[in-house]
């Protein structure tokens, strides 16, 4: 029954939204996203409907989710910039829930973050912390998946950590390194939120890997698997945060924020539970070591205006 069911999921040609979306499309289901991106020559671009983003518009947005069975919730923001900032995703992801509401849609699959508080001194985590509440409060089947930091093809953090270690001879952690982190490799988030989409009643996951490292244990893999071990600095997160903002002017981009290197050495990427995944960090490493931080990968690159 659920296969002749519309599927909705917000950036079907960015970076989580794709897995989810080439999932489902492989289930045989229809699938439309929601998404301020261009499809031009993506893989997916002529196999999913696209509509716009409006959250200004909350009557087209609500229209674009009619016959919706399933919202898979992937939109938000890494950090503040000039063109999104962590409020605005907020207020825009409130805005897509009372859309999905008034439109019938039976249940969200949202994705939110581990740790989550709203009386989080980090706007990141307090932000999700808030659309959960808000998910859990607006009468809608929910599931809530709690990941820490994804790992794929694209991906940003493991990918630039093999960038820095190709680039430099030494590689500055913040502070003792020991802090720790439990990354999920995106294909099986992608697994899991389909499953979730065909549950009924609801749920919150904590969507870890099976393996949880230190962040400077971390950093020894990467670059053992990639043949660039480096010699590790352990310098304060101020002097480590100036170092990353001259990395970021040089390649054009935020290298990593504040609040980031906060989370991390606070251990929000961090939780006691049961693996949600099933792949293993050092296997994909060795499997990609060749390719992997071959080049920068740039978070502002991916979020040029119009675009989500």
């Amino acid at each position: 029954m659920h296969n002749t069911l519309t599927h909705a999921v917000t950036g079907a040609f960015g970076y989580s939204g794709r897995y989810i979306a080439s999932r489902l499309l492989a289930e045989g289901r229809d699938v439309i996203t929601l998404t301020n991106s261009k499809p031009k020559a993506h893989p997916l671009g002529d196999r999913v409907r696209a509509f716009p983003l409006a959250f200004d518009e909350p009557d087209k947005l609500a229209q674009s989710l009619a016959r919706v069975d399933v919202l898979y919730n992937t939109y938000w923001v890494r950090f503040n910039h000039k063109w999104f900032t962590h409020a605005q995703a907020v207020r825009n992801t409130l805005t897509l829930f009372a859309a999905a509401k008034r439109a019938g849609v039976r249940r969200v699959v949202h994705v939110s973050i581990t740790n989550p508080s709203e009386a989080s001194r980090l706007e990141y985590f307090a932000g999700k912390a808030r659309l959960e509440r808000a998910l859990q409060e607006s009468g809608l089947e929910y599931s809530i998946l709690r990941p820490t930091v994804l790992f794929g093809r694209e991906d940003i953090l493991i990918n630039n950590i093999a960038w820095a270690l190709r680039q430099f001879p030494v590689f500055a952690v913040f502070g003792d390194g020991a802090y720790r982190l439990q990354p999920i490799c995106v294909e099986d988030l992608a697994a899991l939120a389909v499953a979730e989409g065909g549950r009924d009643g609801n749920n919150l996951i904590n969507a870890i890997g099976p393996e949880t490292f230190t962040y400077q244990a971390l950093v020894e893999a990467v670059g053992k698997a990639i043949g660039k071990r480096r010699r590790i600095l352990h310098v304060s997160p101020g002097l480590g945060y100036a170092v990353s903002r001259m990395i970021g002017w040089f390649v054009g981009d935020i290298f990593i924020t504040r609040e980031e290197i906060r989370g991390l050495m606070e251990g929000l990427l961090y939780v006691d539970a049961p693996p949600a995944g099933n792949t293993r960090l050092t296997e994909w490493i060795r499997a990609n070591a060749e390719t992997l931080g071959r080049s920068y990968a740039s978070e502002l690159g991916r979020r040029q205006p119009n675009r989500q």
